[in-house]
């Protein structure tokens, strides 16, 4: 994989996002790969097709690219809130690649979001924008990488190093039966995964989860059996393979 971006690719264009762009879609139709299959090539989608910029042309997973040049790990800033809210109750949402790069055009960080792990609970509304806006009224949304467990956020290419390829099939692998389970419940499978990984400890007790309770009524305000919903969830991830039970009330992650 080579990390370096040309300007070249840039002619003719104006300086900014847009050659920021164009270099970023440019690296990823030559150099990346399918995280999901063994294709060692992702498609560029057609133009103006939304919110997808790229497609496997071996499995058609979909995967939507953002570049920026500050690289921050708690929220990045997405589209319209409703269209963002509408696509993953219809199961719409492609991988999310996040290309971060330097001012020398280098790839310093690409991080893969599985679109399993955009969910409800992980998308912030943002405030309306005001009456002097060109679209006033316009809502959109921040998607709040911090809700999302490490098991969603898959190095590609870290500090400027890429990592093995098999590694990240191997990751995306271990999670990909998140996306059997209806969107209606995962929001509560990630949130709960996250929290388990929040413990940052290999064992844990149920009674350690039982004090996210607050959090998790937070997030989930119209149900009021939090408790019941994180032993069903914890049952969940056990059948996945990503939590193992110990003896009752305790458990231990599985790597």
């Amino acid at each position: 994989m080579n990390l370096q971006c040309t300007l070249e690719a840039a002619s003719g264009y104006r300086a900014g996002s847009q050659i920021a762009r164009v270099l970023s879609e440019a690296w990823c139709t030559r150099e990346l790969y399918c995280p999901a299959c063994e294709s060692n090539r992702i498609s560029p989608s057609r133009t103006n097709t939304p919110a997808v910029d790229f497609t496997c042309p071996q499995c058609r997973e979909p995967f939507q690219l953002k570049s920026l040049k500050n690289w921050g790990t708690k929220k990045i800033v997405d589209a319209a809130y409703n269209s963002m809210i509408r696509a993953i109750r219809t199961e719409n949402t492609p991988n999310l690649l996040l290309l971060n790069y330097s001012s020398g055009w280098l790839i310093q960080n690409l991080l893969l979001i599985p679109r399993f792990f955009l969910v409800e609970t992980v998308i912030e509304k943002r405030t309306p924008l005001g009456p002097q806006a060109r679209r006033a009224g316009w809502v959109g949304c921040n998607i709040l990488l911090s809700r999302i467990p490490d098991d969603g956020r898959i190095p590609m290419v870290a500090a400027g190093v890429p990592a093995l390829e098999q590694h990240v099939r191997r990751e995306y692998s271990r999670i990909r039966k998140l996306g059997e389970i209806p969107p209606i419940v995962r929001g509560w499978t990630i949130d709960v995964l996250n929290m388990v990984r929040d413990l940052k400890k290999s064992s844990f007790s149920l009674q350690e989860l039982y004090k996210a309770e607050p959090a998790l009524k937070a997030a989930h305000p119209h149900n009021r059996n939090i408790r019941p919903k994180i032993r069903q969830q914890l049952q969940v991830l056990r059948d996945m393979g990503l939590v193992e039970f110990v003896r009752p009330g305790n458990y231990r992650l599985r790597t």
